[in-house]
């Protein structure tokens, strides 16, 4: 059991019989009354985002996760096999439960499976990848007044937008988490 006091982003609950991901908490002190604290939080079997509000002190069910790193192998009628580097163990994970990370993926990229039990949750991908531009206009000099940007596809198929000067061939870093380009290799 965990506390409402104690609720940080990412800690996963269990509560009404679903898991439940903490994504965003604020604890609030009225002047009057009881204490208590206002929840966003994400059912990751659903993906669904509900606000929910405790009372201050309340008790909820911790869920147990487990996060192991795994190593991207290879992509077999539709799923996507990675491996447990220690233990040679390969599981298989579905399209959806890859979710966005599944256009930054790429072959023997590390990334973090998030059990429960038995169960696979979700796949952390790493917040930075390094992938090389394979398709892009030439940024023409002069066009714009404001420096400009345009579109470029990276090796996985992903579509980042980018500077003038990125060329094909480049290999770019890329933040996962908000798909931008934040600069050249």
């Amino acid at each position: 059991m965990i506390s409402v006091n104690d609720f940080r982003t990412g800690i996963t609950i269990e509560l009404e019989g679903q898991l439940w991901q903490v994504v965003d908490f604020q604890h609030v002190k009225p002047g009057k009354g009881a204490a208590f604290v206002r929840t966003r939080l994400k059912n990751i079997a659903k993906g669904t985002t509900v606000e929910k509000t405790f009372r201050g002190g309340e008790k909820v069910q911790r869920a147990i996760v487990e996060r192991k790193p795994y190593q991207y192998l290879y992509e077999s009628d539709g799923d996507y096999i990675f491996m447990d580097n220690g233990t040679y163990e390969q599981v298989n994970v579905s399209p959806d439960q890859m979710g966005d990370g599944l256009k930054w993926l790429k072959d023997s990229m590390e990334v973090q499976i998030v059990f429960h039990g038995d169960r696979i949750l979700e796949v952390e991908m790493p917040n930075f990848v390094e992938l090389a531009v394979t398709k892009t206009d030439p940024g023409l000099k002069g066009d714009t007044a404001q420096g400009g940007s345009k579109p470029a596809t990276v090796e996985t198929g992903a579509v980042v937008t980018v500077p003038l000067f990125v060329e094909e061939g480049d290999v770019l870093q890329i933040d996962t988490r908000s798909g931008e380009y934040l600069k050249r290799v």
